[in-house]
């Protein structure tokens, strides 16, 4: 039964269900969040989602992606394995036969790897050569031709030192795509994190309607926002018989320091209480934190279960988020299960490594209703020369 909470609906929707469809391909996948969001909005508007290809380089969220979404086809490999030609190149033998396999596409998403773009990657930031994966979303499309290109990184993917964000809309450009950029605070599409995406939108030049412009396509409708209470509260005294609901263990000291927060009613741990190498004139005050009901937590990553790693103390009880609590803090409803993860260690990285829902949800919605996507006639596939 419905909840009437959309981070608490049990019951999966039926996306591939639907008046009409619309197709998606989804590279770099992970566990399926912009697939997810793409469905969502594409349900909400009565049309269904078909994916006939999703691509991800490891095993574990694959078999998430394929869990909840068992009629798209998922594949553990890597995208240059289907993309290997070069940008304005002849398509390859391997990129006809992607081509034909997969057909006509309306929706092209994917979150190229940006942890060389990292603010906390020091050493190879700003030049790491996993950054220019992020040209493949750019030969994909030149090969698979999309009404719509949707790429998400992080927002300092504009200052990479081979310039893929501008390369790549140099490039679609140039093969007949109207491109834009914007970037997006989440807690302003109703995710209670605060958590900041890149977006590059292109749609192709013949599949926008008169006067509207991939510009105005790119301004997220901002959506009510919610603080941690709206997110999690139902699930503070939860029982952990699933393993998605049950706490990292925690270390005496750790456990120690959590109890004088709860206690204390503080957020933050005074230096002294902290380990010798976090002491000191420092600015990581999130360090063994706690957080608060009344306020969105901070970007979750694949940490999310150490104090160690940021501010993950659950706001009332003496441990950290469990990966229920983070799965909704990315804004992944109860339906969209993470059992298939396998290990703990996987567990924890899919969801910290996932892209909230909210992103691909809002801005597909805003294509639908703009009639770029969900037409009856998705004609207009250019065979590349």
């Amino acid at each position: 039964m419905a909840s009437g909470h959309p981070l608490r609906e049990r019951q999966r929707p039926d996306f591939e269900l639907g008046d009409r469809g619309i197709v998606a391909v989804d590279l770099f996948s992970g566990c399926g969040g912009l697939t997810l969001g793409a469905a969502q909005a594409a349900h909400d508007r009565g049309l269904a989602l078909e994916v006939p290809l999703a691509v991800d380089v490891e095993q574990a969220p694959v078999n998430v992606f394929k869990a909840n979404f068992p009629k798209a086809h998922v594949e553990v490999a890597t995208v240059e394995k289907y993309f290997d030609g070069e940008l304005g190149s002849q398509p390859t033998a391997t990129e006809l036969d992607v081509r034909t396999q997969v057909g006509e596409v309306d929706m092209l998403i994917g979150g190229p790897p940006c942890q060389g773009h990292s603010n906390l990657n020091n050493h190879t930031r700003r030049d790491d050569p996993k950054n220019r994966l992020y040209l493949r979303m750019a030969r994909a499309a030149e090969i698979l031709r999309p009404r719509v290109l949707i790429i998400e990184n992080v927002p300092a993917v504009v200052h990479d030192s081979q310039q893929v964000v501008a390369r790549t809309t140099d490039h679609l450009e140039a093969v007949g795509y109207e491109v834009a950029t914007t970037r997006a605070e989440l807690v302003q599409l109703g995710i209670p994190q605060t958590r900041r995406r890149h977006i590059l939108l292109a749609v192709r030049a013949d599949a926008l309607p008169i006067g509207v412009t991939a510009t105005a396509l790119s301004v997220l409708v901002p959506q009510p926002t919610h603080d941690l209470r709206w997110a999690i509260s139902d699930l503070e005294h939860i029982s952990a018989e699933r393993w998605v609901d049950q706490p990292s263990k925690m270390s005496p000291e750790n456990q120690q320091r959590i109890q004088w927060l709860a206690e204390h009613g503080e957020v933050n741990l005074p230096n002294e209480l902290r380990p010798v190498c976090h002491q000191g004139d420092h600015s990581y005050v999130s360090m063994y934190g706690r957080l608060s009901w009344d306020q969105q937590a901070q970007t979750i990553t694949s940490g999310f279960g150490s104090m160690g790693q940021g501010r993950y103390g659950h706001p009332s009880q003496p441990r950290t988020i469990t990966p229920h609590e983070a799965a909704r803090i990315q804004g992944f409803p109860d339906y969209f299960q993470f059992d298939a993860a396998g290990t703990r260690t996987q567990l924890s990285t899919i969801i910290g490594n996932a892209v909230p829902p909210a992103l691909t949800r809002v801005l597909t919605t805003q294509l639908i209703d703009s009639q770029v996507l969900g037409q009856a006639d998705r004609s207009g596939l250019e065979e590349s020369a």
